[in-house]
């Protein structure tokens, strides 16, 4: 079975989408419509702006978003997906790719996430970190007796869990997880504790436009986030999707379930080849790929 996978903020570089804006009359269109949905130019930001103007929550989502969705509308008759998953914010790109969201709508909450996520982040002082080389079961023991926010936020998969949480929870911990053998604890440059409580006034915000956006029956199941596993029913896919903002992304879980379900490849549709290193890790010899652009 063909699963399509779907990669989250931190993928984004400048020029992403440059390629698919010259050579696709379909991807042009939708860029174009992009900007008028958003009110700003996008574009010229993925296009020629800075890594600075790229890295604002603001743009990063709706850019790596758009790269995903527009990639996969140029694939034509030859996208046929049986399986999908995104990682974060991917797992919007992901329900459009299976007809749960229409593009415009998929964008709208992309960039209404975004927008609530950065809220949150500026209301309070908090951040992530990357612990290497220790079983997950300790990390989240170790955070569990730390004082203050900080919780386990991103499964990436055996032996990489990212921790989110209030900065000095996060330093705190990463100075015991050290302690405990961790090979790194690394502070990530991010603006705040995504995937953590601390995320609880976008969680909100968000659920308040989930409930008014149509859900459709997905032409293929989704492997959410917050559940790893197959789900196909819109009104729990929009349950998912908003406890997702505070709950942590399962991506390990998820792809031992994708396998066990009978994915026999896995097609990143987007910037980079991160999340197909990961299915590396959980097995070397599993088939990978990047979406290649079909012109029209």
């Amino acid at each position: 079975m063909k699963a399509y996978i779907f990669p989250g903020q931190g993928a984004q570089f400048v020029g992403m989408g440059k390629d698919l804006y010259e050579n696709s009359s379909i991807a042009k269109s939708m860029f174009d419509s992009a900007n008028e949905i958003l009110g700003f130019d996008i574009t010229s930001i993925m296009f020629n702006g800075t890594d600075e103007e790229l890295k604002q929550t603001k743009v990063t989502q709706p850019a790596v978003f758009l790269h995903s969705t527009i990639l996969a509308a140029t694939l034509g008759d030859s996208f046929k997906p049986e399986m999908v998953a995104g990682h974060s914010l991917g797992e919007i790109s992901a329900l459009v790719a299976n007809q749960t969201l229409t593009f415009e709508d998929g964008l709208r909450l992309v960039s209404k996430r975004a927008l609530a996520m950065q809220e949150a982040c500026d209301k309070t002082p908090s951040t992530m970190a990357a612990i290497l080389g220790l079983e997950d079961q300790l990390v989240e023991q170790i955070c569990s007796e730390i004082d203050g926010v900080v919780v386990a936020a991103n499964y990436n998969c055996p032996g990489q869990l990212v921790i989110s949480g209030a900065i000095t929870a996060v330093e705190a911990a990463c100075i015991v997880l050290t302690e405990a053998g961790a090979r790194r604890a690394l502070m990530l440059p991010v603006g705040g504790a995504f995937h953590s409580p601390l995320m609880e006034p976008a969680r909100e915000e968000l659920a308040a436009a989930i409930e008014a956006t149509t859900f459709s029956t997905p032409n293929c199941p989704v492997y959410q986030n917050v559940v790893a596993s197959a789900v196909v029913e819109p009104e729990e896919i929009k349950t998912n999707l908003v406890a997702q903002l505070t709950a942590p992304v399962r991506w390990t879980q998820t792809m031992h379930q994708m396998i066990e379900d009978g994915a026999s490849e896995v097609i990143e549709v987007g910037p980079g080849k991160v999340l197909q290193g990961l299915f590396k890790k959980v097995d070397r010899k599993f088939p990978t790929s990047s979406a290649e652009i079909v012109l029209s």
